[in-house]
């Protein structure tokens, strides 16, 4: 099949006519139900939330439809983390995935980052093929869960007196 029409947008830029800025949740969502066991359970605002918070946001369309998508965190320099890297699962097989992962990586906000992290269950060799090693010596995670009673604290900054 032909996909020279798809179009891959980054929502920073704004609309140029082509490309739907920024990304749709109602079919972000949408897509997520179909072609992402991780991602079912989150809410409208909660996507919108991790949204306004990530750059790059890439996503991938046909025409209206929203075909893919994917988002990372970063310093720009050191560290960054790709997350939900998704697409249709109709759409698949055809190299789309690749490509947004390398619209992901080539952004500006991520093009020299010293290390890029991402999380994934059961696709591995894909991300192999694009670069990505295992690494196991150096991930770690915390579940917080405010309802175990994990003290949450304001801090409070207070400006220092000069002297």
């Amino acid at each position: 099949m032909d996909y020279s029409h798809i179009q891959f947008c980054d929502s920073s830029i704004a609309a140029d006519g082509h490309c739907q800025s920024p990304v749709d949740i109602h079919q972000l969502h949408d897509l997520f139900q179909v072609a992402a066991f991780w991602a079912q359970d989150r809410s409208l605002e909660d996507l919108q939330l991790a949204i306004a918070n990530s750059k790059p946001v890439i996503s991938v369309w046909d025409g209206e439809k929203l075909i893919g998508f994917a988002r990372a965190t970063s310093d720009g320099v050191y560290r960054a983390t790709i997350w939900d890297v998704v697409i249709h699962p109709d759409y698949r097989g055809a190299g789309l995935g690749r490509k947004l992962v390398e619209s992901v990586l080539s952004h500006p906000h991520m093009n020299r980052v010293e290390r890029v992290y991402l999380m994934t269950t059961h696709q591995q060799s894909f991300y192999e093929r694009i670069g990505f090693e295992c690494n196991s010596s150096t991930t770690m995670v915390l579940h917080n869960q405010p309802k175990l009673g994990f003290p949450t604290q304001e801090i409070q900054l207070q400006e220092l007196p000069r002297g």
